[in-house]
């Protein structure tokens, strides 16, 4: 087998895969890995079968290699099947370091250890605090994040709240503040796009993610009707598993004139972005959300919920409302929507949230991992610090 400059050949799964295929971690895998392919890490990601269609059958993409292994379509089981099936894979196919993303699937790793392998486990948000779980569910994700900070060899965390949280529940401190980051693009001039969907350039607002209940995009349409605007509502998203709650969610939002894209993706997802008039996210749970980092790189005015996650990035006040108060919400959007100039955050990106600096940082884990000096010890290892970005105006142009 060719060998690398780092030596290390790691397998990634928890994340249903890349390219192209709709979710927050997926977003990050496929930023994030083939930077590190690029560095001389050798990474195979697992994708779950359920989500690959035609187009999207590769077997490598970027330089990271790709295996498509079976999962059920079923909320329920798909990761931890899929995930079970990905750690036989590795050991099977002689992977020394597996990378579990998401703490569902982090219920694998006990037999990962007990197969002899190394795990980097990344947390991407407490999921059981998500309303779309039951009790069993959340009972079996709570136990997936006991495997992650009792068994993993190594824990990522992607926003402070997420530390603080493992520190306060679990005593756990020997975690790695790694955060999300995002790609800066250069805004599109094209409007094709907005005008198959009847969209006028700077006259419409946006919410982009899953169509589930802590999305709250509920209490979204129950504010935009206290909006007095002339701007359109765009809901860019769908959910991955049909429900009561996501049908009745685009039942009202088409009696309501809001405009429905479902999943989009390269360049029409580009020109919905560059367009927008306002950028909105009443979410009332997040990891550290890439849709907002990425509206900050289209440098979109913004208007979120005041939860942690959110609050991490540090947005001026005037950003933020009361996490589930509409009539909060609608005064932030009415307000927002008369600020004539739109912010420049780029170099609170590029200090903050870099995928190049990101992968440097994800790597040292990797390297530590394999010095064979250095496991064992026990020692508290913090890799890239990593502090709110507290923008304040004179951050912003």
């Amino acid at each position: 087998m060719k060998t690398n400059s780092y030596g290390i050949k790691i397998l990634v799964c928890g994340t249903r895969g890349i390219p192209g295929i709709a979710g927050g971690v997926e977003t990050h895998c496929e930023a994030l890995f083939p930077i590190l392919q690029s560095k001389g890490v050798d990474v195979t990601i697992c994708r779950r079968s359920a989500y690959i269609t035609h187009g999207k059958k590769l077997t490598d993409y970027k330089g990271v290699k790709l295996v498509d292994l079976f999962s059920p379509r079923k909320k329920s089981f798909e990761a931890i099947v899929h995930t079970l099936l990905a750690v036989w894979h590795a050991r099977w196919h002689g992977y020394k370091i597996v990378h579990v993303h998401a703490i569902g699937p982090a219920l694998a790793i006990p037999l990962a250890r007990l197969l002899g392998l190394k795990v980097v486990m990344t947390h991407h948000g407490a999921d059981y605090e998500r309303q779309k779980w039951g009790r069993l569910g959340k009972f079996s994700l709570k136990m997936g994040e006991w495997c992650a900070v009792r068994m993993a060899n190594e824990v990522i965390v992607i926003s402070q709240p997420i530390r603080d949280l493992l520190k306060s529940k679990h005593r756990f401190v020997r975690s790695h503040l790694i955060p999300n980051g995002v790609t800066i693009q250069s805004p599109s001039t094209e409007i094709d796009y907005l005008q198959q969907l009847g969209l006028k350039k700077h006259n419409y607002v946006i919410a982009v993610g899953r169509f589930v209940p802590e999305k709250g995009y509920h209490d979204l349409l129950e504010a935009w009707k206290s909006v007095s605007s002339s701007a359109k509502l765009v809901l860019v998203g769908d959910a991955d598993h049909g429900s009561i709650y996501s049908r009745q969610l685009k039942g009202r939002a088409a009696k309501m004139g809001v405009v429905l894209t479902g999943y989009i993706t390269g360049e029409n997802l580009r020109q919905i972005y560059s367009h927008a008039a306002l950028f909105v996210m009443p979410s009332y749970h997040e990891g550290l959300p890439i849709a907002l980092l990425e509206a900050m790189s289209y440098s979109l005015k913004i208007v979120v919920s005041d939860i942690p996650a959110n609050l991490e990035v540090g947005l001026p006040p005037d950003n933020y409302f009361h996490t589930g108060d509409t009539a909060n919400l609608a005064q932030k959007i009415t307000r927002q929507l008369t600020v004539l100039q739109r912010p420049d955050y780029q170099n609170v990106l590029k200090k903050n949230y870099n995928w190049e600096t990101i992968a440097e940082q994800t790597s040292v884990i990797y390297q530590k991992l394999t010095d064979k000096s250095a496991i064992g010890k026990g020692e508290v290892c913090f890799v890239g610090k990593h502090k709110s970005a507290n923008i304040d105006k004179s951050d912003v142009l």
